[in-house]
């Protein structure tokens, strides 16, 4: 799908898509869920989206794909902080979405709330990444997810975002293994133009670092 056509239909589903946005705004705040220095989470589901709406054209399989791919993003932590159990979130895509389309943004947001684990690496295991892997549209919205994350941990200065901003780039190189399909298929794409950006916010650390053409953005 071009820039253009996927621009156009954003704009045919504006409303639907606002709808969305308020309803996932409405939930993170009812479980008062904040962000980084207690923003509202909606902050952060916005800072998601808008890396679907940047280059969600380079995933994006046809018409009826773009709203369970824009519920995906703001529902993609309904169910690992807000509460919701699978069948909510179906329940609450099904008011909004077709049937398919329901089943589709669900699944989105099924395969990305953590395991349950002890620790941040038991939290995201393989069996976490192989649901992404297969399930359509997750890796490039988990890869929105974490751009955000790190674009977040990189413009503050405080301790934690210092912090966290070493733990991204850490996790990077396999955190992009982990959430790569390989396939040949658009709707598992993980876009090398996502994965530039990313590392925009890194480079500079990077550079020191890697001295050679086989750094890891230019793998993916």
């Amino acid at each position: 799908m071009t820039r253009n056509e996927f621009e156009a239909l954003m704009e045919k589903y504006a409303d639907k898509i606002e709808d969305i946005r308020q309803s996932a705004h409405e939930l993170h705040r009812s479980v008062n869920q904040t962000y980084g220095d207690d923003l509202p989470y909606g902050y952060h589901l916005d800072m998601v989206v808008n890396g679907i709406r940047d280059f969600g054209h380079l995933v994006c399989a046809c018409e009826n794909d773009v709203l369970p791919l824009f519920f995906g993003g703001y529902y993609h932590d309904s169910i690992e902080d807000a509460r919701l159990t699978y069948n909510d979130v179906l329940k609450i895509a099904r008011e909004m979405l077709t049937e398919e389309q329901a089943l589709m943004a669900t699944e989105i947001a099924y395969a990305l709330t953590n395991d349950k684990g002890r620790t941040r690496a038991e939290r995201a295991g393989e069996k976490y990444y192989k649901g992404i892997r297969e399930t359509p549209y997750a890796p490039f919205v988990k890869l929105c997810d974490r751009l955000a994350n790190i674009s977040y941990s990189c413009s503050g200065m405080n301790a934690h975002s210092l912090r966290m901003k070493e733990i991204y780039k850490g996790e990077v190189p396999h955190f992009l293994a982990s959430i790569n399909p390989r396939s040949k298929d658009q709707r598992f794409l993980v876009p090398q133009e996502v994965v530039y950006k990313l590392a925009e916010c890194l480079i500079d650390d990077l550079e020191r670092e890697e001295q050679n053409q086989s750094a890891w953005w230019h793998e993916y």
